[in-house]
């Protein structure tokens, strides 16, 4: 078979690009917009993430989703999002990791270890979805939002199941980060005690910063390192997810689920960000990139989803996110006392 000319290839690649423009296009605006708004009210639990998804839903709903924006919205929930979580590796280094102490970082790692298998435990029983626990678990257990859509390259649930679970793991992380500062008053928690509850427990990065500066500059620190302690275990739990999976649907015809390279992607840049060479300009660039990438993905992800889907799901994933958020919050103020 003769291979494509130079010249028709590129005249592909330009036919893809002015295809995908429409909808990438307006996924971005929808995130800068998002970003816009946070950034001008100041209120730190106006996710820009949730805030482009509940964007990308309306227009759906109001106005339904044209075949001319498709493709682009396709291309922002799957190859901007991977760019994205492989960019985000680029925001932890393991010195900020191990200056915690080992105790912390094994509370950490307990809190995604342990939170995730008992969510889709939960979930079984509470009859929800396999790929809506896996979802709702890595929320939980990991980093909100940019877990979530990372794990479903894997879960494969259906777009409904990633926005449900964006919205319940965005209703228990906002309750946190009003609740938690009340309770650290209530319990005299030292403001070590109470960075490490709030960072090993708390969902998004935002919410768990946020809450952790109500008790002061040293619990804003520990907070936001043993956050990023579970930040970097994203790509190893897609991989482990990724495993689950493949042998859940171990049958006569077994299934495997797709292999997460932008996992890989993710644990190189950790370390690229560990040698300490990069400029200050391309980690700026990076810090600024990966919310307006990600937030455009989720964007896509709310102008692809059906509002009767998510109606039809019911109240027990709701009940299944309270129930894993009480847990990983009981099993972060234990390990915090205990470290």
């Amino acid at each position: 078979m003769a291979s494509l000319s130079p010249s028709r290839a590129s005249g592909s690649s330009l036919t893809r690009a002015v295809l995908v423009l429409p909808g990438l296009g307006l996924s971005l605006v929808l995130s800068l917009i998002a970003i816009r708004i946070r950034d001008a009210t100041g209120i730190a639990a106006m996710n820009p993430v949730v805030v482009a998804l509940a964007f990308g839903i309306l227009l759906r709903a109001g106005l339904g989703l044209p075949g001319w924006l498709r493709p682009g919205t396709a291309f922002a929930v799957r190859p901007v999002l991977r760019a994205a979580i492989v960019l985000l590796g680029l925001q932890v280094t393991a010195g900020q990791l191990l200056s915690v102490g080992a105790g912390a970082l094994a509370l950490a790692f307990l809190s995604v270890a342990l939170t995730i298998p008992f969510t889709i435990w939960l979930g079984n029983r509470l009859g929800v979805p396999a790929a809506l626990s896996q979802l709702i678990g890595t929320g939980t257990g990991i980093c909100g939002a940019s877990a979530i859509v990372a794990a479903n390259q894997v879960a494969q649930g259906r777009q409904e199941d990633v926005a449900y679970a964006l919205a319940v793991i965005t209703l228990c992380g906002t309750a946190s980060l009003l609740i938690y500062p009340q309770l650290a008053l209530l319990l005299g928690l030292s403001p070590r005690a109470y960075g490490l509850w709030a960072g090993s427990s708390i969902h998004e990065v935002v919410q768990a910063v946020g809450a952790a500066a109500a008790g002061g500059p040293l619990a804003v620190e520990v907070g936001t390192i043993t956050k990023l302690a579970r930040v970097v275990m994203l790509a190893p739990a897609v991989l482990a997810l990724g495993a689950w999976v493949q042998r859940g649907r171990g049958t006569s015809a077994q299934v495997k689920a797709p292999m997460p390279w932008f996992a890989f992607g993710f644990l190189a840049m950790v370390a690229v960000a560990s040698t300490g060479w990069l400029p200050p300009p391309v980690i700026g660039g990076a810090k600024y990139a990966v919310p307006v990438m990600l937030a455009a993905s989720v964007a896509a992800l709310g102008l692809n989803t059906d509002l009767r889907a998510l109606r039809a799901e019911g109240m027990r994933p709701l009940l299944l996110g309270l129930g894993a958020w009480l847990f990983i919050a009981v099993l972060g103020l234990a390990g915090a006392l205990l470290v």
